[in-house]
C-alpha cells in the first residue's frame, strides 16, 4: 500500500494540554513521519505521512489523550515528502 501525506488543523482545547506529545508518541507507534507544532492563533497544525490505515488511526487516537478536546479537524492530502524518516514537534 503507497504512502501519503495529509496536513491537519486542529482546533479546540488543543494547546498547553500536552497535544504535540501525544501526537509524536502516537506517530511514533504507528510508524508515521511528520511533524506537529502549535499556532499563535490557538490552533495545532500538523502534517503525516504514512499507509492510509495508519493515518485514520493517527487522527482518530489523538483525540484520546486526557484534557484533550478537538472540536474540529480540517485536512487535505498534500504530496508525499520523500526523504522525512522521522516525526518531530517543531517550535
Amino acid at each position: 500500500m503507497e504512502k501519503i501525506r495529509k496536513e491537519y488543523r486542529f482546533t479546540g482545547r488543543v494547546q498547553g494540554v500536552g497535544f504535540r506529545y501525544h501526537a509524536y508518541h502516537t506517530a511514533q507507534r504507528l510508524g508515521i513521519t511528520g511533524w506537529v507544532q502549535n499556532c499563535y492563533d490557538g490552533s495545532v497544525a500538523a502534517q503525516a505521512q504514512g499507509h492510509p490505515d495508519a493515518l485514520q488511526d493517527f487522527k482518530a487516537l489523538l483525540g484520546q489523550g486526557r484534557y484533550i478536546v478537538i472540536d474540529a479537524v480540517e485536512e487535505r492530502e498534500i504530496p508525499v515528502d520523500g526523504e522525512e524518516r522521522g516525526f518531530r514537534i517543531l517550535h
